[in-house]
């Protein structure tokens, strides 16, 4: 144990019990493909030495703000803000919420050594309002640190990074929930089976999500969490999301069809984090996490920013005592000829996290408004999204989640024209629940992610046959809209239309939902759009329709 990535600060006992340093010495590579796949399959992982090198390579090379606090401004304050103080009761900054700094085989003076930089951090960038993550970032790489001050210039070259393309670490309570808000979106599209089990042992999903990152910094072991900041370090945030979504698949594979261990589901997680040792090694986790086909880096950025739009528009911008409001379908209020409370809160899972926050508001009822679809469109515009239920005269329940205000049909004069956006997807409840997506989130192959256009330069003509906002945030759920995708025909963009005379839902060999205007009709069957089967008997008479729209708790 003489390499000088592990020091005074580290419990050499814990230390020596678990690791070898009999890894490479030397890392020559420069090319960012090799070094991507020389972190993913743990190049540096038995070499605390090489490990170190690469840590001081990689974090140097970070774009910074021009003015960023260094080891010797460490040395300058850190007397001054610890003062007399003990290192081990010092206060930790308001910014990390209360999080315990994890120990990671670090002794007494190196969880001490946590604290003080945390607190010459809080001093250096009064910036940062949030952000529960650092003091395991810290403790990591007091292991590759000669002393305190080469720590904290590390530390603050992390924080300190001006790439936008290149986000590390959540530092505001809106970039943390709403980084939340992307996982769960992230979960519905990616993980269903883990969602539906959250769905179901949960009341509130958002706070199950809401600890995604907790499951990173600070539950992980520490040979999990060194492999996983390995990568990070390389390939930036959405690595974390990746590896996040593997935990959550291997947590539903090991629990499914067992009872949980206690009534609290998220606290069942951490346990089986913590513990995840028993179930996956490092390898196993990186290999499921990197199996996962997610889309670009830009894409998922362009969602953080729909999520971080809905939550400033509900004043959601720093932290507050959370309110039940995901999935907050209430059984004295809710009224619906169609659905259960039950039912609708089904759905209210599959729906992006910005509407999760919304409660449910009858737009539309057939047997209220009448059976014309002329009524339908005038009660349903003004509102976006909005969700549409059909009840058979067979008792069959199906329908669909619309992206897209319906007034966008009258931008084609009289003409029957799809539009929307890869968020629409179409459902049936009864006899059975099945959910069908858009065909290219489950077949990514069927397309290549398109070039991102600078905002001037996106209203050029796509496959969309609307007009396309010049703000990027206004995109809502990015990776889903089909203009930044090169798809082999139309069809597989037809996601609503709407005339005089009819409604349709889902295109290209047929129509998953064809109601008539007196919605009276209807008829499913497959599509190319959504791929599904038909949603119910394929022609059908209509008992009931409704149509639902997402309001604001806040303006009940």
């Amino acid at each position: 144990m003489d390499s000088p990535g592990y020091n005074c600060f580290v419990d050499r006992d814990k230390m020596d019990a678990s690791i070898q340093d009999l890894g490479p010495k030397e890392l020559n590579c420069t090319e960012l493909p090799e070094l991507k796949q020389l972190a993913r399959q743990g190049y540096w992982a038995q070499s605390h030495a090489l490990r170190g090198k690469v840590y001081q390579r990689l974090i140097r090379d970070i774009p910074c703000r021009t003015v960023t606090p260094d080891a010797s401004v460490y040395s300058d304050i850190v007397g001054k803000i610890v003062g007399k103080h003990s290192s081990s009761s010092l206060p930790l900054p308001e910014f990390v919420d209360n999080t315990q700094v994890p120990t990671y085989c670090l002794n007494t003076r190196g969880e001490g050594a946590v604290r003080k930089i945390l607190l010459c951090i809080a001093n250096q960038f009064p910036d940062i309002s949030f952000c529960p993550a650092l003091p395991a970032v810290v403790a990591l790489l007091l292991h590759y640190s000669i002393d305190e001050a080469e720590c904290f210039e590390k530390a603050c070259r992390i924080l300190a990074c001006n790439d936008p393309s290149k986000k590390l670490i959540d530092q505001s309570f809106l970039a943390f929930e709403s980084s939340c808000m992307t996982f769960g979106d992230l979960v519905n599209k990616y993980c269903q089976a883990a969602h539906k089990l959250m769905v179901a042992v949960s009341e509130d999903v958002l706070q199950v999500y809401s600890d995604w990152q907790r499951w990173l910094f600070g539950e992980l072991p520490l040979n999990y969490f060194a492999r996983v900041f390995d990568v990070f370090l390389v390939e930036g945030y959405k690595v974390l999301y990746r590896v996040a979504l593997a935990i959550l698949k291997f947590f539903h594979k090991v629990r499914a069809g067992q009872p949980l261990e206690s009534d609290n589901v998220k606290q069942d997680i951490r346990i089986f984090v913590k513990d995840i040792a028993k179930t996956v090694s490092p390898e196993k986790l990186l290999e499921k996490a990197f199996a996962i086909r997610l889309f670009s880096r830009k894409e998922i950025q362009l969602l953080q920013m729909a999520n971080e739009k809905a939550l400033k528009q509900k004043g959601i911008t720093v932290k507050q005592k959370r309110q039940f409001v995901h999935l907050a379908v209430h059984a004295e209020n809710f009224r619906s000829e169609i659905v259960s409370v039950k039912e609708m809160r089904d759905i209210w899972s599959w729906i992006p996290e910005r509407f999760a926050l919304c409660q449910p508001l009858l737009l539309f009822s057939s047997l209220q408004h009448g059976y014309s679809l002329t009524r339908f469109y005038f009660q349903c515009e003004g509102h976006e999204p909005t969700l549409l239920l059909i009840k058979t005269t067979q008792k069959e329940v199906c329908g669909a989640y619309l992206s897209t205000d319906w007034s966008e049909r009258n931008k084609f004069g009289g003409k029957l024209s799809f539009f929307g956006t890869g968020e629409c997807f179409v459902f049936r409840l009864q006899p059975e629940v099945q959910r069908y997506e858009w065909v290219v989130i489950k077949h990514p192959e069927l397309t290549r992610p398109a070039s991102f256009k600078a905002p001037e330069a996106a209203a050029a003509p796509s496959l969309l046959s609307h007009s396309v906002s010049s703000d990027p945030a206004d995109r809502l759920s990015p990776f889903l809209a089909a203009r930044h995708f090169n798809l082999p025909s139309k069809t597989e963009s037809m996601f609503m239309a709407g005339g005089n005379d009819c409604l349709i839902i889902g295109g290209g060999g047929g129509q998953a939902l064809y109601i008539d205007g007196d919605l009276n009709r209807g008829r499913t069957g497959h599509c190319d759009t959504f791929n599904n089967q038909p949603l119910c008997s394929e022609n059908f008479l209509i008992s009931a329709v409704e149509a639902w729209g997402f309001q604001d708790p806040d303006t009940q």
